[in-house]
């Protein structure tokens, strides 16, 4: 495969290779620190980290579909996990917190100790929307807290979560560190070059690093391969979202008809009762006056032949015939 295939400039951070190229590497170490240190909010200052392996945490690409891609220590202590996560987990939160429990129990000593313990923290980017009910609130920080009080419980333990679809900010919108951060990850594939807004030397030092055109063969192949990956990845969870959306359409039909079928027998048989009562009270009403005309007409009988007018006088008169009066 020829280099220029591909139409992006820049490495595609959500690859396992492109995340660890721009901020797993020694050599670009301080965008590491640029980026957590905007993410903490001047919380912790680092100055300096050191790259921890990952294998000390029991995990292996083998076994798992979102990859740590970053395990490191601060220049104080503090341990930090840092994860680019593909795609939704059936209990993705779970398994953050199973991992921060290693950091924890490395910390553990021999003989007598006071189980004072440095802070972890466990930071994931989320190239998916987990939280649909705050559609603006994609910044989420996570600590234990009192249920009753809501305040912090114990502060050294924190799950950082970013859902990455819900950032939206344009290039003018950008106001600190954070949001340029942001930017770029949500963005970087789809720039042609560094934007202007984007001043800071440690950009400078990010965009030469994510640059397609300056890797060298092996770094390359390792790409096209870490790509090739993402992208197949990315084809199956499409077609599953599309199949089951074909699916969940097809299953709302049938309901809708269902539904439509059962609305209508209901709405006939409403329709019907209806219709019913009133041809029944129109029919009771026609049926009624025909006989009260039929009694009325009787009482003239009765009258006319109780003043002894004569029979065939009468029948002329009421409509009635001679036999039905002789028997009045």
């Amino acid at each position: 495969m020829e280099r220029d295939e591909y139409t992006d400039r820049y490495v595609n951070p959500y690859t396992d290779f492109g995340f660890k190229k721009l901020f797993g590497t020694e050599m670009n170490k301080e965008l590491l620190i640029s980026f957590i240190n905007s993410l903490l909010s001047g919380k912790e200052q680092i100055r300096d980290l050191t790259y921890l392996n990952t294998e000390n945490l029991g995990i292996s690409e083998a076994d798992r579909k979102a990859v740590f891609d970053v395990y490191c220590e601060t220049d104080s202590g503090e341990k930090i996990l840092v994860e680019m996560q593909r795609g939704q987990q059936l209990f993705f939160k779970e398994r953050s917190l199973y991992y921060a429990s290693f950091p924890i129990q490395q910390q553990g000593k021999r003989g007598d100790w006071d189980y004072q313990l440095k802070a972890v923290y466990v930071i994931a980017i989320l190239n998916f929307v987990f939280d649909y009910t705050h559609d603006g609130y994609f910044h989420h920080e996570v600590q234990l807290t009192d249920s009753k009080t809501r305040e912090v419980f114990y502060d050294k333990l924190t799950f950082i979560y970013l859902e990455m679809p819900k950032f939206n900010k344009k290039e003018e919108e950008l106001d600190s560190m954070f949001d340029k951060w942001l930017f770029v990850l949500r963005n970087l594939t789809r720039l042609m070059e560094k934007p202007a807004t984007l001043q800071e030397r440690v950009f400078t030092r990010f965009f030469e690093a994510a640059e397609i055109a300056k890797f060298t063969v092996e770094e390359y192949h390792h790409y096209e391969t870490s790509l090739k990956v993402y992208r197949d990845w990315r084809n199956t969870i499409d077609f599953a979202v599309q199949k089951a959306t074909k699916e969940g359409e097809q299953k709302g039909i049938q309901i809708g008809m269902q539904k439509g079928i059962e609305k209508g027998i209901e709405k006939g048989i409403e329709k019907g009762i209806e219709k019913g009562i009133e041809k029944g009270i129109e029919k009771g009403m026609q049926e009624g006056m025909e006989k009260g005309k039929e009694e009325e007409k009787l009482n003239i009988a009765r009258q006319m032949k109780a003043n002894g007018i004569p029979t065939h006088t009468i029948a002329a008169c009421t409509g009635l015939d001679t036999e039905e009066i002789n028997r009045l």
